[in-house]
């Protein structure tokens, strides 16, 4: 009777390994993701947009070297609607819409004007879904099976001690 016991105290102790192996995984799985943003290049020019709630921020450079461009009137069309970016004292430019906010994929063209010439870069934002919307249900799952590992393990735990005192008394 020592044998199923001892085998089922070692698929406890492994069980209970890859539990917490799992709800690690499971904890690194729900970290913050990365801010949405969106590359648009010319020949001449680099604008990349990083998208925080409702608000982007437009850092606009020299592909040459990678200098920022500060004298140009920048807009953007999103979602068919143009709007205007303020300059920023660092720089870069920003924007505040809430079609920001909208999940989905959408086209984004960076209007730039300066030093008389106009040039138009295009790109794609992708904005994720509902904070707090789990993307990955297998997580969900294995957890649910590593649950029920225990349990019945417990359970059996519980079956041979009720026989061991039944036979002992």
């Amino acid at each position: 009777m020592r044998l199923p016991a001892l085998l089922c105290a070692g698929t406890l102790a492994a069980s209970g390994i890859a539990a917490g192996q799992s709800l690690t995984a499971y904890a690194a799985d729900s970290a913050t993701p990365a801010p949405p943003r969106v590359e648009a290049r010319s020949e001449d020019l680099l604008a990349v947009g990083i998208v925080n709630a409702d608000r982007m921020s437009i850092h606009l450079s020299r592909l040459i070297d990678n200098a920022p461009v500060r004298d140009a009137a920048v807009t953007v069309v999103l979602r068919g609607v143009g709007h205007a970016t303020t300059a920023e004292a660092d720089g870069s430019y920003s924007l505040k819409d809430k079609d920001l906010t909208l999940p989905g994929a959408a086209v984004v063209e960076f209007q730039i004007a300066g030093q008389g010439a106009r040039e138009t870069l295009k790109g794609t934002l992708q904005v994720a879904g509902a904070a707090g919307a789990s993307e990955d249900k297998n997580s969900v799952r294995q957890m649910g099976w590593w649950v029920l590992n225990f349990a019945v393990c417990i359970g059996f735990l519980l079956l041979l001690s009720r026989r061991r005192k039944a036979a002992d008394g």
